[in-house]
């Protein structure tokens, strides 16, 4: 997606609840999780099994020039709990691989955050056009 400005988990729980036997991972920054906190709520309420919300946490809104975000002055963790999530924080890339196949097999929705660092290079523009992108997502959509 482009320009969807915090609706990837949005999007993902829509295609979870009209697939339910097919897992679905939503991969998202922590400023697009700001930019929508209340789909949590949404989500929690209709408890996806198959939904599991990978979030990566470097406190900056990197692809559009790293500005900063409030996720060190929140706890997204604790808004998630409020809501149902199971809880999975990640620090370190060995952890990552750990647990990550465990993660899976479980039953959501699952949350899990990914403590990253701030890279500090600026994403390029997206050259595929708006069109190419949907029908892109859209056949995704139709494989099994």
């Amino acid at each position: 997606m482009i320009g969807s400005m915090g609706l990837a988990s949005s999007i993902g729980l829509g295609i979870a609840l009209k697939n339910p036997k097919r897992k679905i991972h939503v991969f998202d920054g922590d400023g697009n999780i700001l930019m929508n906190l209340s789909s949590l709520v949404t989500i929690g309420a209709k408890k996806p099994k198959n939904f599991i919300h990978f979030i990566f946490d470097n406190n900056s809104h990197e692809s559009t020039g790293s500005q900063p975000t409030n996720s060190n002055k929140i706890d997204i963790e604790k808004i998630a709990m409020a809501t149902k999530f199971k809880i999975f924080r990640i620090k370190s890339k060995i952890q990552l691989k750990d647990e990550i196949p465990k993660i899976i097999k479980k039953s959501g929705p699952i949350m899990v955050l990914i403590e990253i660092e701030n890279g500090g290079t600026k994403s390029a523009r997206v050259n595929i056009s708006t069109p190419k992108i949907k029908q892109r997502f859209m056949t995704s959509l139709k494989q099994k």
